[in-house]
């Protein structure tokens, strides 16, 4: 736990982990050197393809090239990608791995450090066989052919690629041997070639044009010829055609049907509303009548006359109250009622003939009733009509599945046939080329012998070494750094655990002491820190306690007893009886953590201090004791930070001074 503001900081982080950087400096120095003269050699032998526009990477396949709506490449494919995958395919490594085990496996090696790597190799190698049967004893792994084996191991050292655009294939293998890396490069172009040659034979395709072009063609006429008797079956010359007919015929009979049904709703709403009108007319009507008053009623109306006159003329004499005037106003009354009960006029005579509306009605009805009977046997005509019309066109329609599906395979199927009988000269064609070996693959460079080895840079990695291990044991500092929990300052301490740092000790080595300034400024903090007032009344008890043993209580309890008895106080170290008044007792109580009767010593105490070590004592410790002591008395009142020491030498130190003061 070191803070750092300054370079001096940097510094002594190299100081205190000085053994750290050695130690990561060296070792890495040491695998540098072990690398550049014991890591095996490996030699690179190189060689280059042209890869020539021919008929094997420029010829689409049929299904691609000419069925665009089968399927439809998205981009162009660069070819030389399948030439690389050919070469490093799994057929010709084995074939080269094979021709490895027979010539080269038991090749010598040349020079005194080839010899020992090789009989190192060797040694290595055995062991891992052993391993291997163990793994393979046990079922962890499979057991596999020594050549299956070596072909990875040569596939792992051989690289294959192209630049963008270009047609050259650049090959390169790495090897312990420069003479076995050529012969290997050599050996697998040749198993290259030979294998393109018999994978992209086609002595046996023009006969699989003609054969397959004899297929379709059979299969074409069979396709016919069951569509055609399906079609005969249908009486028509293609489905659509005839549903299309069927309904357009469904359709007009539709409409006729409904006009049809229309006129039958229309006559019998006529029926029905001339039959109620037949109802209300009469059978007969009055052609001719004669009319005159009725000569009873004249009679009646002259009496009243006169009885009105007989009464205007009692009126004169009598009052209207007077028997006489009220009898004749009931025979006037009377008169009236009889005159009311005869009619006015009397029928003397009259013509009758027959109703010519009724007849008219009559008719119309009989018109309208055969026309209604016309029209229903017409509808049923119709609805008969379009029946079966609407069954036949079912049967079409379960047909039409079927007819389709021969229809799409007629179509594939002469597509296939012309396609065959396209390509059946085209195949030809390829066929006589590859029966004269005629390859679109050129070799432009053939296999190299490079004498000068691409791995391991031993003169480069001995140059790298040292720089390397001191970025290593920079490294190792910075780690160390991140991972010490240890205590080296007091800077954040008292943020950190929340108790006040009452001083920082310097470290004055081993006894005899000698404190410098630095060391009696520091004990001089300590002292005024000490809460002394009461001393002169009554005694003070002043703890020292660690978390454990060594962390130096009795070195702080001896300089502090002499700091107060130079200031004229008595002082009583580790006494059992309690101080009177003008003394105070130091009480030391180390290895808190493993003295059990810590906590009861420290019970009789008015002021508790924790010492810790600088450089040894680790945080997670220091705040355990803490809580351990804040848990049992509530309470701490101090730190102290001993033997602290800046791990630079002197030298180092005056040498930043300058720099600073510059």
């Amino acid at each position: 736990m070191i803070t750092i503001r300054s370079l001096r900081d940097l510094v002594r982080l190299f100081f205190i982990y000085r053994r750290e950087f050695l130690w990561a400096c060296a070792l890495t120095m040491l695998m540098a050197v072990l690398a550049a003269f014991l890591l095996p050699s490996r030699y690179e032998s190189q060689a280059r393809l042209l890869i020539k526009p021919g008929r094997e990477n420029t010829t689409l396949p049929i299904e691609a090239a000419d069925r665009q709506t089968i399927f439809s490449p998205v981009t162009q494919r660069d070819p030389i990608l399948d030439e690389e995958k050919m070469f490093t395919g799994g057929p010709i490594s084995r074939t080269v791995a094979q021709y490895y085990l027979e010539r080269m496996q038991d090749a010598p090696p040349r020079g005194f450090w080839r010899t020992i790597k090789h009989h190192i190799g060797a040694a290595s190698g055995w062991l891992l066989e052993r391993l291997r049967d163990l793994l393979i004893l046990l079922g962890l792994v499979e057991d596999q052919p020594v050549v299956d084996r070596l072909a990875k191991r040569l596939l792992k050292n051989m690289s294959v690629s192209h630049e963008p655009g270009s047609a050259v294939m650049e090959i390169r293998f790495r090897w312990d041997d420069p003479v076995i890396a050529q012969e290997v490069v050599r050996a697998w172009v040749d198993a290259y070639l030979q294998d393109r040659t018999e994978a992209l034979s086609r002595n046996s395709l023009h006969g699989f044009y003609e054969q397959e072009a004899d297929k379709a063609a059979e299969r074409i006429a069979t396709l016919k010829s069951e569509r055609l008797e399906r079609l005969r079956q249908l009486k028509a010359v293609s489905t659509a055609e005839r549903l299309e007919s069927l309904t357009v015929q469904i359709n007009r009979l539709n409409e006729d049907l409904l006009s049809k049904t229309n006129d039958r709703a229309g006559i019998q709403r006529l029926l029905v509303d001339a039959r109620a009108e037949l109802r209300k007319q009469p059978r007969e009507v009055i052609t001719e009548r004669e009319i005159s008053l009725n000569p009873t009623q004249q009679d009646l109306k002259l009496k009243l006359n006169e009885l009105e006159q007989s009464r205007a003329r009692l009126l004169r004499t009598y009052t209207e109250e007077a028997p006489p005037v009220q009898d004749i106003d009931a025979q006037i009354t009377a008169m009236r009622q009889l005159i009311e009960q005869h009619n006015e006029r009397l029928e003397r005579s009259r013509n009758v003939a027959p109703n010519s509306i009724v007849s008219k009605l009559a008719q119309d009805i009989v018109d309208a009733e055969l026309q209604d009977s016309r029209l229903v046997g017409q509808i049923a005509d119709y609805q008969e009509q379009i029946e079966s019309l609407r069954q036949q066109r079912l049967d079409v329609q379960a047909q039409e599945p079927e007819i389709l599906r021969l229809s799409m395979e007629l179509d594939n199927a002469e597509k296939s046939y012309a396609l065959y009988a396209a390509n059946v000269e085209k195949a030809r064609i390829d066929r006589e080329l590859d029966l004269n070996q005629i390859s679109n693959v050129a070799i432009i460079e053939a296999a190299t012998i490079n004498r000068s080895r691409v791995f391991p840079k031993s003169l480069l990695i001995l140059l790298m070494a040292l720089p390397a291990g001191i970025a290593v044991g920079c490294l190792a500092i910075y780690l160390c750094y991140l991972l010490d929990q240890r205590i080296h300052d007091a800077d954040g301490l008292e943020q950190r655990l929340g108790v006040p740092v009452w001083a920082t000790l310097e470290d004055l080595g081993e006894s005899p002491w000698h404190p410098d300034n630095v060391f009696i400024a520091s004990l001089s903090r300590l002292y005024n820190l000490l809460p002394l007032r009461n001393v002169a009344t009554q005694g003070v008890t002043v703890a020292f306690t660690s978390a454990a043993r060594g962390e130096g209580t009795q070195f702080v309890a001896h300089f502090l007893k002499r700091a107060l008895e130079a200031r004229g106080l008595q002082v009583l170290l580790n006494e059992q009886q309690a101080p009177a008044a003008g003394q105070v007792r130091l009480l030391t109580v180390p290895h808190l953590l493993s003295d059990d009767q810590a906590f009861p010593r420290l019970q009789r105490a008015d002021v508790i201090v924790l010492v810790v070590q600088a450089s040894a004592t680790t945080l997670p410790v220091v705040t355990q004791v803490l809580s351990l002591l804040r848990t049992a008395f509530g309470r701490v009142d101090g730190i102290i930070l001993n033997r602290h020491s800046f791990s630079l030498p002197r030298r180092v130190q005056r040498i930043l001074g300058r720099w600073s003061a510059a």
